[in-house]
């Protein structure tokens, strides 16, 4: 059962399924890590480019606009299904 603590961002989530760190998102997207951190940890919003926004789907190997999530602050981790 999930706590009040068991938060996850989506953004921090993509990005290590992907393999990818905070120092290589930034370097892609041109922003610091500290934005990276700030956007993962709920502490700002991203306000992309257009640019950026087409390397950051390019980046975490996007393909639907869909696969996005709506907000990159941490969001209270899913319980999985049970196998009833």
């Amino acid at each position: 059962m999930n706590t009040d603590t068991d938060l996850e961002s989506p953004l921090m989530r993509l990005r290590t399924l992907r393999r990818i760190t905070q120092r290589e998102l930034a370097d892609a997207l041109n922003v610091s890590v500290t934005t990276i951190k700030n956007w993962e940890s709920g502490r700002s919003v991203p306000t992309l480019s257009i640019g950026q926004f087409k390397t950051l789907m390019k980046t975490l190997r996007i393909k639907n606009i869909e696969e996005l999530p709506d907000s990159f602050a941490p969001q209270p981790i899913e319980d999985p299904p049970d196998d009833d």
